[in-house]
């Protein structure tokens, strides 16, 4: 293991052990449930799994909770990230130690990606959502043409590196510490992190480390400070904890066993980045017809 995954998967430790302790007293002096449902560890379970070949989760957690019922609107955003640190951490700790992708690239996008959600958060707080939405979900449907045209032999193939120099590197980094702000504004940057690398040259699967590892530093996070203010379920974050990790390792060998079949891969990618600019750009029109711009 190089000192960059000793140092990354670090921070995932210690951010994990943080929020699992802050949890631990929460449950004690409060008097919280432990005992998670059936359907929250089967939601956390088949969420997951989408969530680690790329696809997302926190919009189809949401959606779940909401046509059961349970837990109420104003803890869903608590209860997703004190659940999903643990299952982040899986993924993030396998795909970390096992794409060799560049470390210092990793490591700097990662980092990158923290500073942007937590210096950006004020900013793009005040940002018009549906505007970064719309641009967001036309470049996305933009990016998965350009897939597919590479794919049926239309133009010439992208590029199948692990790492990235000069003034690529700079952009990348750039757009890592963007996307994080943006995460401020509940766009995710899996997605987005896809397209960007592919076409700055890397093979997608570079783009799984960054992407896991990001959120390996970001969720842990923000899940003490809802601990703290008690806005969370601890009974159904418990169930997505205990099925997340087992969607996670389920879905982590189907993801390496496609990136030995590059044209598949991209396949994947395509239909995710697709599924998510079709997600933003739903959004943005009911949005927009449910409330002024503001």
């Amino acid at each position: 293991m190089s000192s960059v995954q000793i140092i990354l998967v670090s921070l995932f430790l210690l951010a994990d052990v943080a929020v699992t302790v802050a949890w631990y007293r929460a449950v004690r002096l409060r008097g919280l449930t432990w005992r998670p449902s059936v359907s929250d560890t089967a939601i956390g379970c088949g969420t997951c799994f989408l969530d680690t070949l790329g696809i997302g989760n926190y919009a189809q957690i949401t959606a779940l909770f909401k046509v059961r019922g349970h837990p109420p609107d104003e803890l869903i955003p608590g209860t997703l990230n004190v659940g999903l640190g643990l299952p982040v951490f899986a993924g993030a700790l396998l795909f970390i130690t096992t794409v060799a992708v560049d470390p210092a690239l990793l490591l700097t996008m990662v980092l990158t990606s923290a500073a942007g959600a937590w210096l950006g958060a004020g900013v793009v707080s005040r940002m018009n959502r549906r505007t970064i939405q719309l641009c967001m979900g036309i470049a996305l449907l933009i990016a998965a043409g350009f897939f597919s045209m590479t794919n049926l032999g239309i133009l010439p193939p992208l590029g199948t590196a692990m790492s990235l120099g000069g003034w690529r590197f700079a952009v990348a980094v750039t757009a890592s510490f963007i996307l994080g702000a943006l995460m401020c504004a509940g766009i995710g940057n899996y997605a987005p992190s896809m397209a960007l690398l592919a076409f700055l040259g890397m093979h997608p699967m570079a783009a799984y480390p960054i992407m896991l590892g990001s959120d390996g530093v970001l969720i842990p996070v923000a899940g003490i400070r809802f601990i703290r203010s008690g806005r969370f379920s601890s009974q159904a974050a418990v169930g997505l904890t205990l099925g997340g990790i087992v969607g996670t390792l389920l879905a982590v060998p189907l993801v390496r066993t496609l990136a030995g079949h590059l044209t598949l891969m991209r396949w994947v990618v395509i239909g995710v980045i697709t599924y998510a600019a079709i997600a933003m750009l739903r959004t943005a029109y009911r949005e927009s017809r449910t409330a002024p711009a503001s």
